[in-house]
């Protein structure tokens, strides 16, 4: 699965930690979620989705 984590992440301003911190999660995690590295839980995606208050299937998608 594909992400615009990173993307949304800076244009909101926000750092690694910051969202790290916000989620309820480690920054390891953020950096692992952006380099697809890892697929979040569904309840962390919509945590990150309402966060960036973006709809999960713009931050969340499958490789085509």
């Amino acid at each position: 699965m594909k992400n615009t984590v990173k993307l949304l992440r800076k244009t909101a301003g926000l750092r690694q930690e910051d969202l790290a911190n916000a989620l309820g999660v480690t920054r390891q995690t953020i950096i692992a979620i952006e380099n697809d590295k890892y697929d979040p839980s569904l309840p962390l995606a919509l945590k990150i989705a309402k966060l960036l208050n973006r709809p999960v299937e713009e931050i969340f998608f499958l490789e085509e």
